[in-house]
């Protein structure tokens, strides 16, 4: 199902400009540690599933997982530098096409996704399958993204050309959460820690809508005006969650799984 990404046949420059490598290290780890952990989650799909992250202090960089690595297996070390061009700064092997397509031109066209991460993580992908928007404000954690949601509702097959990730940029728009019809999520977040804390919440929240609506009994959905305080109060401890929430999957993986930060 996944494809490599044939890049142009210049080669890549050997000086990507300045970056800071200690900011630069530190967001390795933490971009590990969310494959890792969204593998002993279930959210990944084989080797078709990808996560990137703009380099810090950087608009035109990024990383990413390469090719043929399965999240159990990704490290901070091996995770790739790449540019919009397609050509690979840092790192061994190259990035997966699709990945490519997606991640670069999302990156491109909206800088404030400084994350981007992308999966066919069951229950959310189960809900850009069924008609009617994909998410029900029956549940408190549903409403963390409450007037945060777009979806695609053009399904072109896979993301082989710029075009159709420019596409797939432009109906994201400004939402951060984007259900992709008959095919998976995008979700997308000002850090790491932010975008980690919403693909885990997205799938809590899908699982326990996908469980009630098992029962065939209807949907008690909240009150508009509650859900968007509700929604309000959320977001704004938001990033102090999410950081720590990601500082917790680090200290776990440490002990687990120390691996990840190699």
């Amino acid at each position: 199902m996944a494809h490599e990404l044939r890049p142009a046949a210049r080669p890549a420059p050997n000086d990507p400009g300045e970056i800071d490598g200690d900011a630069l290290a530190r967001a390795r780890i933490d971009l590990a540690a969310c494959f890792r952990m969204a593998a002993r989650l279930g959210l990944e799909e084989g080797i078709c599933n990808h996560f990137s992250a703009l380099v810090p202090g950087r608009d035109d960089l990024f990383l990413v997982n390469p090719y043929g690595l399965a999240f159990c297996e990704v490290t901070a070390s091996s995770l790739l530098v790449c540019d919009f061009a397609g050509h690979v700064l840092a790192g061994e092997g190259r990035p997966e096409a699709t990945a490519f397509y997606i991640h670069a031109r999302l990156h491109a066209r909206l800088p404030r996704a400084r994350a981007a991460f992308h999966t066919h993580m069951p229950n959310a992908t189960a809900l850009s399958m069924v008609e009617g928007e994909p998410l029900a404000w029956a549940g408190q954690t549903a409403l963390k993204f409450y007037g945060r949601t777009a979806v695609d509702d053009v399904y072109n097959g896979l993301a082989l050309d710029e075009a159709e990730g420019d596409r797939i940029a432009a109906t994201l728009g400004e939402a951060d959460i984007l259900f992709l019809r008959n095919h998976g999520v995008m979700v997308t977040g000002p850090t790491i820690a932010e975008a980690w804390d919403d693909l885990y919440y997205l799938e809590r929240a899908a699982e326990v809508q996908v469980k009630a609506l098992g029962t065939g009994r209807p949907l008690r959905i909240v009150d508009p005006a509650v859900a968007r305080r509700a929604a309000a109060q959320m977001r704004e401890g938001d990033p102090e969650s999410a950081r720590l929430h990601l500082e917790s999957v680090k200290r776990v993986l440490a002990l687990q799984d120390p691996g990840f930060a190699a």
